[in-house]
């Protein structure tokens, strides 16, 4: 029995370490240009309409995937971007978040306090097209969205880019590409 256990948890632990490694490499590398993208979304709680075009018209953009509204790390990742938006304000840089998973809940998740808070807009992206289009869909959900950032510059091009199922890194890892960008 013991025997067992052992194999299936490495078995897992080793399709955990390839699904985050296939993730890693598959996502857009700086230099690259961002594929544009206008999308239904909200802000505490109120549709919008969001457009990459749009907002590098107003400085650099962080552009990050998330799976699902009202999944453990997606809230967890909303609120620390959240705590964190007046540091990306400081930087004159707009916070997008996408996801695929769950879009019936958005509109809340977006105002909610413990989540997004409304201090940022939230885009529905159905069927992951967008996500598609960012290398930034899940190996084993290709439907929905894998937890990846990118940092965008004025001029479209992806200057970071980070993928990690864990949400614990992702702001503290588009913050500081952020601010390197700006002192250039």
């Amino acid at each position: 029995m013991k025997r067992h256990i052992a194999i299936a948890a490495a078995t897992v632990a080793a399709a955990a370490g390839l699904l985050v490694a296939s993730q890693a490499g598959a996502a857009l590398q700086p230099g690259a240009k961002a594929p544009a993208f206008d999308a239904p979304g909200y802000l505490a709680g109120n549709p919008v309409k969001l457009s990459l075009a749009a907002a590098l018209a107003k400085g650099p953009v962080v552009v990050y995937f998330f799976p699902a509204a009202h999944t453990s790390g997606c809230n967890l990742e909303a609120h620390l971007f959240s705590e964190a938006i007046d540091a990306f304000k400081a930087e004159k840089t707009t916070v997008i978040g996408i996801t695929s998973g769950n879009l019936d809940q958005l509109a809340d998740f977006s105002k909610e306090t413990e989540h997004c808070g409304g201090k940022f807009a939230v885009a529905a992206d159905p069927g992951a097209k967008i996500a598609r289009s960012y290398n930034a869909v899940m190996t084993m959900k290709p439907d929905w969205s894998d937890r990846t950032s990118y940092v965008i510059g004025r001029d479209g091009t992806v200057i970071h880019a980070y993928s990690n199922m864990s949400p614990k890194d992702h702001v503290a890892e588009t913050l500081a590409a952020v601010k390197a960008y700006n002192k250039k």
